[in-house]
């Protein structure tokens, strides 16, 4: 195996890397729109540059992608602060998690009395 070839297959594992990495860190969002976000952006970028042959340019990828990545770490961190109750979507149920057992406390809105 030459040093290019090998140098390509380093890459082209580093791209794998990264991808996963974006994944997996897209998915600890608590929030599900903000999760699936990530997912979709994550693939979508990666779809979107998948012809580059260029060298330097999928080493300038790499860089942006790992840059997107420790901001999306920062903010994965944050959103766990503000927990908000499942959707629909996630199998969630309406009302809040309150009482003995967790069960279903229907949280009725007053409105502005």
């Amino acid at each position: 195996m030459s040093l290019v070839q090998s140098a390509k297959g380093d890459t082209a594992q580093q791209a794998r890397s990264l991808y996963r990495q974006l994944l997996r860190q897209g998915g600890q969002f608590a929030a599900y729109n903000f999760r699936e976000y990530a997912k979709r952006r994550a693939r979508d970028a990666f779809r979107e540059h998948k012809d580059v042959q260029d060298e330097r340019e999928i080493q300038k990828l790499i860089q942006k992608g790992l840059k997107e990545l420790q901001s999306m770490k920062r903010q994965t961190v944050i959103s766990q602060f503000y927990q908000l109750d499942r959707l629909v979507v996630e199998g969630g149920s309406s009302g809040k998690q309150t009482g003995r057992r967790n069960d279903l406390v229907r949280q009725n809105d007053t409105g502005l009395d």
